[in-house]
């Protein structure tokens, strides 16, 4: 298990974003140097937790349980034969793309260790958004409109970290588990749970205390006005 790049993007005005900027970080790149990875701060005011990274809606992306985005090398290539186009590492708009790990069966609040340094902890996975349609759309890889339902039915999602221990990322980078909590609460779980099947909410709950903002407040809602059967 080991990282293939880290991907950096800077901002970038587009006409497909509802940002308030009008500018997007999507566009990633594999970095050829170290990038030191950070805490970014509070939802709402910190950014990427990845160096040189941009976030430009503060509103849905970024602070502390959104610091660093992974996708799987593995899932490109799956995409890649289904669009019928290639994916470069960085393609969907992940920091970090992984190699020899399935990221759906991540377990929220699971642990990794990335090269020496620094220390990720599992918050759950990308709700796709109008941004990433648009710039799908852009790059000719599918049409946008469409696009965001067929990546949610993939059910691979990638998975969102916070950065509990700082340090500097580079490509081959070796990821080690050191921590998975007592819970079955995967990442895919937890995405089918907030998207495709509503009725899970309650059983996600199990992780609360380690899922990202959006996600968790989406169970808590849902379950305070159904309860916990299913």
């Amino acid at each position: 298990m080991h990282l293939l790049s880290v991907n950096t993007g800077p901002p970038r005005r587009v006409d497909y974003t509802d940002a308030p900027s009008g500018t997007t970080g999507i566009g990633k790149h594999p970095v050829h140097t170290p990038v030191r990875v950070t805490a970014p701060g509070a939802p709402g005011v910190g950014a990427s937790g990845v160096g040189d990274d941009a976030v430009c809606d503060l509103r849905f992306h970024g602070g502390d349980d959104r610091a660093v985005y992974a996708f799987a090398r593995e899932d490109l290539d799956a995409w890649e034969r289904d669009l019928g186009c290639t994916l470069p590492h960085g393609a969907f708009g992940e920091n970090l793309t992984t190699a020899g790990i399935d990221l759906r069966e991540v377990l929220v609040g699971e642990r990794w260790r990335i090269g020496d340094e620094v220390v990720l902890e599992a918050t759950g996975g990308r709700i796709p958004c109008r941004t990433f349609a648009g710039w799908v759309a852009e790059q000719g890889w599918a049409p946008a409109k469409g696009w965001l339902r067929r990546f949610t039915l993939s059910g691979s999602p990638g998975v969102m970290f916070r950065v509990l221990t700082p340090g500097t990322l580079r490509a081959g980078d070796e990821v080690r588990v050191l921590h998975r909590p007592a819970h079955p609460v995967t990442v895919a779980a937890l995405f089918r749970a907030v998207t495709t099947e509503r009725k899970r909410l309650p059983e996600v709950l199990a992780a609360a205390e380690w899922m990202e903002r959006e996600q968790r407040e989406i169970a808590e809602k849902y379950t305070a006005k159904y309860g916990t059967a299913t």
